[in-house]
């Protein structure tokens, strides 16, 4: 089990939280959703989690094989974190929570990471019309592809794509803001906080696609 603090209660749902029940795990899942990281890329998505504290939950998750640690071929040769098949379906789990989570009667004000601003993204996205593009969201120095192939939202994932129809740039915080919020994202690219080079009429779908 990924902790020895247990419920020992046969329900399905008690096993779930005694493998990710602890503070940070689900978390520590949400950061590798959409692609491997190193440590200390989590420790930068994680800032609260403290270094010791983090590894453990590490330890623990890989014990119970939600994820596993890889070596990346030369000449990186840096040791990631990704998860397992197992611990990959959990995506529907975390989506769920962060739509319950968007709904709270007190929303949090609190920084949000580049990770959560794109599964936000990917969580609410409801087109209603058909297109096709490549995006290339830069939040800082994390970058994400984006695709959307005939109205549908086919992929979301850390790195860039070779040739984007659309390049985003702009911070995670204001990438949360504007989803769902088209007041919101005309602020933003009039200010400056947000900007689009390429197709920018691809980009206002993108993001007028998301409702919350």
């Amino acid at each position: 089990m990924a902790t020895t603090r247990r419920y020992h209660d046969g329900c399905a749902i008690a096993t779930a939280l005694d493998h990710v029940g602890e503070r940070w795990s689900m978390l520590i899942v949400r950061e590798l959703l959409l692609g491997p990281k190193r440590f200390t890329d989590l420790q930068e998505g994680l800032p609260g989690a403290g270094p010791k504290i983090l590894a453990q939950r590490l330890r623990e998750l890989e014990d119970t094989g939600i994820l596993r640690r890889r070596t990346l071929a030369p000449p990186a040769s840096s040791q990631v974190y990704e998860l397992t098949e197992w611990g990959a379906r959990l995506e529907d789990v975390i989506v769920a929570l962060g739509r319950w989570g968007a709904e709270s009667p007190e929303p949090s004000d609190e920084h949000v990471g580049a990770d959560s601003a794109m599964l936000k993204l990917r969580s609410f996205f409801r087109p209603d019309e058909s297109w096709t593009a490549t995006y290339e969201v830069r939040l800082g120095r994390n970058r994400f592809t984006v695709r959307v192939t005939d109205g549908e939202l086919t992929d979301v994932r850390r790195g860039e794509p070779t040739t984007p129809d659309a390049t985003v740039d702009t911070d995670s915080d204001t990438l949360d803001d504007v989803i769902g919020d088209a007041q919101a994202l005309a602020t933003a690219i009039d200010s400056g906080r947000l900007t689009v080079t390429g197709d920018e009429h691809a980009a206002r779908r993108l993001f007028t696609a998301t409702r919350l």
